[in-house]
């Protein structure tokens, strides 16, 4: 390891650490409530951040959770391989999709003779 062979001298570490100055850190005022606060930081009285609701402190603030609810995600279909294995099970679903369509138009077709029959009514 390496060890200096004389000591720093005095002047040459003042002036080394001339550079070590603390600073004022940086404030704004707050859009909602005019408290002093540090800037990009939310507002410790109001829990308001660039005019918006982010923090419990806020009157309205909704969790995210409570905002959004997740959508129930689609589920995949089957890889290759899977359904060279289990064709069968291939077959049934598409017969499956045949059946619900068919029931769609059963359902139009029943619709538009309940209007038929309301318009019938109506004259």
């Amino acid at each position: 390891m390496a060890v200096p062979k004389k000591r720093t001298g005095a002047s040459a570490q003042g002036h080394r650490r001339s550079n070590w100055k603390a600073t004022v850190p940086e404030t704004t005022v707050c859009s909602n409530c005019g408290e002093i606060i540090l800037t990009h930081t939310v507002c410790d009285a109001c829990g308001y951040y660039k005019g918006k609701v982010v923090s419990r402190k806020a009157e309205g603030f909704v969790e995210e959770a409570e905002a959004k609810k997740p959508a129930k995600k689609a589920t995949k279909p089957k890889t290759a391989k899977k359904a060279k294995k289990e064709e069968p099970v291939a077959e049934a679903v598409e017969t499956t999709e045949v059946k619900e369509t068919e029931t769609v138009a059963e359902i139009t077709e029943e619709a538009s003779a309940e209007e038929n029959k309301e318009e019938k009514t109506e004259e």
